[in-house]
């Protein structure tokens, strides 16, 4: 297997294309609908023209929901509401289709797949199609250890870079992202932490099953000890995904970076999502360009990465269900951006 190297990812990594862009904005101007009447809907519009380099955009026909699955060791510390390593109760509702994300998917009409890169099971307990990438059972706990070795954190990168490739090659044309853990926001706001120069009281939230001020308080002193733990990696971003990441957020960070080489448009859902963005886009500044925030979770660290990141949200509803749940919710919008700028008749 050759290195990986990640400075590549800055060289592989092209914008939407800009002039496909400015021929969809031309368009959008002869619209029997005024500008500016459908808000954002012409922003995504555009954005979706870029991305497919066509005017008019095609309509979203293969959209898929994916959702990275891991345990994390700091959960034995009491901080969430879950008790630690029951990620396998979160990805049987998945697949049982008694989610609130496999509601919606189906909805949607959008094909659900549940991806085991750290759950604390037997894989016996799990379809295999589901545990096939799993990189080991349980990321370890990053107060006081790395969740990954060197070589488990290059293979999950490079399982995420795999998915991407198997996801373009099938045709998805937008996939929604999310995450089934229990931990993945204290590893996500450690990383959020680390990378923006915050302290942990900042970055601390409630987590996706509201926790209460004792589990707050030992959810900010788990971070705070992950937070000395990633300064000295902080250079080498598969270092930090190795020393306080897990396998589920190394492979999802892969997965955006290898999505945006093959040009797939990504709706990232919360705070985890929005710390694989943040360290993605530290790897190539352009990667962002390719994906949008699904909607706002309240998470105070989601806040502060897509601040970083430059991206706004398109919904705010409250929703701290995570599993992808707000990403999916979203998805209709985009769909209907796309199928306005598609099918709306042009003014001679």
């Amino acid at each position: 297997m050759s290195a990986l190297n990640l400075d590549d990812f800055a060289h592989l990594i092209e914008r939407p294309d800009g002039g496909v862009r400015r021929t969809a904005e031309e368009r959008r101007a002869r619209l029997a609908v005024p500008p500016g009447a459908l808000g954002r809907l012409d922003e995504l519009g555009e954005w979706l023209a870029a991305a497919q380099q066509q005017v008019p955009v095609r309509p979203l026909a293969r959209p898929r929901v994916l959702l990275f699955a891991g345990d994390h060791g700091v959960a034995q510390l009491g901080v969430s509401a879950r008790p630690a390593g029951t990620t396998r109760d979160l990805v049987r509702a998945a697949l049982d289709g008694a989610s609130p994300a496999a509601v919606l998917a189906r909805g949607a009409g959008a094909q659900l797949r549940v991806v085991d890169l750290a759950v604390d099971c037997a894989p016996e307990e799990l379809p295999e199609e589901v545990t096939r990438h799993r990189v080991r059972r349980g990321s370890g706990r990053i107060d006081i250890e790395d969740a990954l070795t060197a070589e488990e954190a290059e293979a999950a990168f490079r399982t995420g870079m795999a998915l991407a490739d198997e996801e373009a090659d099938a045709g998805t044309d937008l996939v929604v992202l999310g995450d089934l853990s229990v931990g993945g926001t204290t590893a996500a706001s450690t990383l959020i932490a680390a990378l923006c120069g915050t302290d942990a009281s900042v970055v601390t939230g409630r987590g996706g099953s509201p926790i209460d001020d004792l589990a707050w308080m030992r959810k900010c002193a788990a971070i705070r000890d992950a937070l000395r733990r990633a300064r000295p990696v902080l250079g080498d971003q598969l270092e930090l995904l190795a020393a306080v990441g897990g396998a589920d957020l190394t492979a999802m960070t892969g997965f955006l970076l290898q999505s945006a080489v093959r040009r797939t448009p990504v709706i990232l859902d919360g705070v985890v999502s929005a710390a694989c963005a943040l360290v993605a886009q530290r790897v190539a500044f352009r990667a962002p360009d390719w994906w949008v925030a699904g909607q706002a979770s309240g998470e105070p660290a989601q806040a502060k990465a897509l601040d970083r990141i430059a991206l706004n949200p398109l919904l705010d509803h409250g929703v701290t269900a995570g599993e992808g749940t707000g990403a999916l919710l979203a998805l209709p919008l985009v769909q209907a951006a796309a199928a306005l700028a598609a099918e709306l008749p042009v003014r001679d």
